[in-house]
């Protein structure tokens, strides 16, 4: 094997090892209803270039959905979650706050607000109703 062939090789065995740090794998949100029981939820989530449309989460299901997170780390899907009348927002994927929290975001959410359960809990009150 010659100078040139062995630098090509290495150069490729190392772009193959880094490429995974590159390119983020896909990250699977997974948003379920454990409100009350007989209370349905109303989600609509959406990013800067994608509207994931309305889903009705009826107590005890999930709604769930998969992306990959941008290279520059600015991924961020909001979503507005309707019960008993009212609405909220939620930024339900923040890139940099979630990218090394889950890959796979689970989100219960209750009457009190959203808790993520990844490698640790964690819950976050509703801010004021929306309009």
């Amino acid at each position: 094997m010659n100078t040139c062939s062995i630098i090509l090789l290495l150069s490729l065995t190392s772009l193959s090892a880094i490429s995974g740090s590159l390119f983020p794998s896909k990250t699977q949100v997974l948003i379920y209803n454990d409100l009350t029981p007989g209370t349905d939820l109303i989600v609509h989530c959406k990013s800067r270039d994608d509207d994931l449309g309305l889903r009705h989460v009826a107590y005890g299901n999930d709604f769930e959905f998969h992306f990959r997170p941008s290279v520059w780390g600015n991924t961020l899907f909001h979503c507005t979650m309707t019960f008993h009348g009212t609405s909220h927002r939620f930024d339900i994927y923040v890139q940099k706050r979630d990218e090394f929290i889950c890959d796979q975001c689970v989100w219960k959410v209750r009457p009190q607000g959203p808790c993520l359960i990844a490698r640790r809990r964690i819950c976050y009150s509703w801010g004021p109703p929306e309009a």
